[in-house]
């Protein structure tokens, strides 16, 4: 059963420019809040590389959602009725409301009978964007399915693009999908780029013509979670999600060295520093002309003699390559990274791949439709290569859990 990410609240910190590499408290008997059915005072979980706790490999926890017995048509009212905004529903857009209780509704449906004032709330027209609230009373014209469009048979090319989709999927429900990205593929195109995620999701287009999209993105040479939306209402619930930082990132990288303290908080501004050949983040000044604001836990897992230390990051805030710029901030850029890595005269250890040791190990999120998504994503193919070669447990405990989430 996989480890739940437990909440934690900081000290207020201000939002200052410097580096703030601070451990982040362990927990102890005195401030240690007693598990369900502990005893106060009880011993705490080890939290550092030479503690060992036994760990099942991680699960996907499936959301509570309900299996509806009859297909979508019959849910569809024939006849106007009536009926009430339930606790779930509660600030709930009117369109969005509309779409999850008839999921194969379409929007241009939705939107004509609101526009038409054929729904109302409470007697009143409304708003397709207008927030419900628990209780109000919803009148609901007849509705109806728009006819299906007829779906061709897919190309010999779309139908491995599928597969190919299908081999990456570690979590898919109706609304939602999951894929463990791999290393060098792009979740975007980009100049020169002619195979990337948002292009190979077009062959999931369903008979609307709608397609899966991308709630979040990763680097290109970063594996591992992607979070996919199958649906609009998922699409609109799970961006909320992000923008209000209700998602909860692990990340697992090799670095060289040894970060000290072991465990601490990264904070800096940010800023996109171009030139003809590349781009990079480069750590700026607040008041900075594009900088924004970046705050990361790190903490120490496990090490490999001095030479090499496995790291488990949580990224607070969104920027880009945040991660990147600001382990090589510290002195200890990851190993393999093309842009950041810049300490002179370094030797890459026999046997290691020179490849970006970045994996987004982890994504835990509230569901569309109730429950939680928590998908683990395997090391991939150079990084589990390189942790058996220097004896690292990939089923040790992961102390970036106990980190703060602010």
């Amino acid at each position: 059963m996989s480890r739940r990410i437990k909440r934690m609240n900081p000290k207020p910190r201000s939002r200052d420019e410097r580096d703030d590499s601070r451990p982040f408290k362990a927990r102890t008997a005195k401030t240690a809040a007693p598990r369900p059915g502990g005893k106060p005072g009880a011993k705490p979980p080890p939290r550092f590389a030479g503690e060992r706790a036994e760990r099942r490999p991680p699960k996907v926890a499936a959301p509570e959602t309900p299996v509806p017995a009859k297909p979508v048509e019959a849910l569809l009212p024939t006849k106007v009725q009536t009926v009430k905004v339930t606790a779930d529903e509660n600030n709930m857009r009117v369109d969005r409301f509309l779409e999850a209780r008839f999921p194969g509704l379409s929007f241009s449906h939705i939107q004509r009978v609101v526009r038409k004032g054929e729904l109302r709330v409470d007697g009143k027209r409304v708003d397709s964007k207008d927030r419900m609230e628990e209780g109000q009373s919803v009148r609901i014209p007849p509705l109806k399915l728009d006819t299906p469009k007829a779906v061709s048979e897919l190309s010999e090319g779309a139908q491995k693009t599928l597969k190919a989709l299908k081999e990456m999927t570690i979590y898919e429900d109706d609304d939602v999908l999951v894929l463990n990205k791999p290393a060098g593929l792009a979740v975007q195109g980009g100049s020169g780029m002619t195979r990337h995620i948002d292009q190979m999701l077009e062959v999931m287009r369903d008979s609307k013509g709608q397609k899966p999209r991308l709630v979040h993105r990763i680097d290109r040479e970063t594996s591992g979670c992607l979070l996919i939306a199958k649906t609009r209402f998922a699409a609109s619930y799970l961006t909320g999600e992000f923008r209000s930082r209700s998602a909860r990132k692990t990340y697992w990288a090799l670095v060289p060295g040894l970060p000290k303290p072991k465990q601490g908080r990264i904070s800096t501004f940010l800023a996109k520093e171009e030139s003809e050949d590349d781009t990079i983040m480069r750590i700026a000044q607040h008041g900075d002309e594009g900088a924004s604001h970046a705050v990361t836990y790190y903490a120490v897992v496990e090490t490999a003699g001095n030479k090499l230390t496995w790291v488990s990051l949580k990224p607070v805030t969104g920027r880009t390559h945040q991660l990147r710029a600001h382990m090589a901030h510290i002195g200890h850029p990851i190993v393999g990274d093309p842009k950041y890595f810049n300490i002179e005269n370094w030797q890459l250890p026999g046997g290691l791949q020179n490849r970006l040791h970045l994996l987004a190990r982890r994504i835990v999120i509230p569901h569309p439709r109730g429950g939680v998504i928590d998908a683990t994503a395997p090391l991939p193919p150079h990084m589990l290569q390189s942790w058996n070669l220097l004896g690292l447990d990939a089923s040790r405990f992961d102390p970036i859990e106990n980190a703060p989430e602010e």
